[in-house]
């Protein structure tokens, strides 16, 4: 699993690649943990490269959606595929994000 967050033209682009098991979502919380401090910028986690995501994925995805919309930001998930994007129906979760 590989975790990257870049600013870029105001945003933070966060990049998520691999297999977000339960192992490797205790590493991607640890680098994630910065978006905690964010303070307005919008959050867009880019999903193209995400192959699979598991409960814990779902859970730290979902704190940071609750602390970001509390600051006034917005949280887009770009490039999600199908078999995630089914993942999150399934948990009822599709509907609490946005995905472009």
């Amino acid at each position: 699993m590989n975790t990257e967050i870049k600013e870029i033209d105001g945003k933070y682009v966060v990049t998520l690649e691999g297999e977000m098991d339960t192992a490797a979502a205790n590493e991607a919380e640890e680098v994630l943990k910065e978006l905690y401090k964010n303070e307005g910028k919008e959050v867009v986690f880019e999903c193209k490269d995400l192959e699979y995501i598991a409960s814990s994925g779902l859970r730290i995805l979902i704190n940071i959606l609750k602390v970001t919309m509390a600051k006034g930001s917005r949280v887009v998930l770009r490039n999600v595929n199908d078999d995630i994007k089914n993942v999150f129906k399934l948990t009822g979760f599709l509907n609490i994000f946005e995905f472009e």
